[in-house]
């Protein structure tokens, strides 16, 4: 019978790091080990649990269907364990405590920032750490427990991610208020070609949606400027007669100010991104992160 009592010990730490960095070389650089310690705990951890973890491939280690039920377990016990320790720290209200989160640029440029200062008028203990990502980037940071809440666009579920908040996105065309098009109520896609387009990287949600809706229509997109930086987009934007596209919330202070001037795109397709709020399925979130959910989503709910 295998020893599952092994599943307490360091071995599962090193293990998970093998399954998160892909190779046992690049887990003893992050740990600060020798690659022998690492070999010796995953060959005891497969001698125990009488099954091999791995399979050996080209390029590193991946994990088998064992590893991959290992490595769910483990990190969900993890998880636990983490946040039992900030409870019992928290046990007199918000005074101690992290969070963690990514997001996609958009909402780094006001939202996140603007939401943490608040939070922390009344939290002050409280510390933040922000990853800034690709859609793909963020979910795989909530899929691995490296980060506690995510903020992101999607256009499709995705595996082992609990939505914990979600709204309609539609993507706006985004301009400079002397833009010949500004005083429109709406404008659809064909009437954009005729101007300098800012748009994003082919890699990023958001472009994935418009180039699947030109290419329905039979419109050729051609940017003037293409980039993975939301602000590289917006300065283009603000500094001549270019057409950007983006969601209403990363950039609502720009139009509230008077910056921008953000327009509907009347074709449908523009009209199916989602922002999500996001944590990892089947964990319980330690309380300054839950807390700070609930801010998120309140905050959020408060601008619709």
């Amino acid at each position: 019978m295998p020893n599952t009592r092994v599943l307490q010990e360091t071995a599962v730490r090193y293990f998970l790091e093998v399954v998160r960095r892909g190779s046992i070389t690049e887990a003893a650089l992050t740990l600060n080990v020798a690659s022998s310690a690492i070999s010796r705990q995953i060959a005891r951890l497969e001698d125990e649990l009488e099954t091999p973890l791995f399979e050996r491939v080209s390029r590193g280690m991946k994990p088998n269907a064992a590893g991959e039920l290992l490595a769910a377990h483990a990190l969900r016990a993890q998880l636990e364990t983490d946040r039992i320790g900030n409870e019992l720290l928290a046990l007199k209200g918000l005074r101690r405590g992290e969070v963690k989160l990514a997001s996609t640029e958009g909402f780094a440029l006001d939202f996140l920032p603007t939401a943490i200062e608040e939070f922390r008028r009344q939290h002050g203990g409280i510390r933040f750490q922000l990853t800034v990502g690709s859609a793909g980037e963020v979910a795989a940071l909530i899929r691995e427990g490296a980060v506690d809440i995510a903020l992101t666009f999607t256009m499709a579920p995705d595996r082992d991610i609990r939505v914990e908040y979600a709204q309609s996105a539609p993507i706006l065309a985004v301009m400079n208020p002397a833009h010949p098009l500004a005083a429109r109520k709406q404008v659809v896609l064909s009437e954009l070609i005729a101007y300098p387009l800012a748009l994003p990287q082919k890699n990023i949600t958001m472009r994935r949606l418009i180039d699947a809706c030109c290419s329905r229509k039979n419109l050729l997109l051609e940017p003037a400027l293409a980039s993975d930086s939301i602000n590289a987009l917006l300065g283009f934007v603000l500094a001549g007669d270019g057409v950007g596209f983006s969601a209403g919330l990363p950039i609502r202070k720009l139009i509230r100010d008077g910056m921008l001037v953000a327009l509907p795109i009347r074709d449908r397709d523009m009209n199916t991104l989602q922002m999500e709020i996001q944590s990892l399925s089947g964990r319980t979130l330690p309380q300054a992160p839950r807390a700070f959910l609930n801010t998120l989503i309140a905050r959020v709910t408060e601008l619709e």
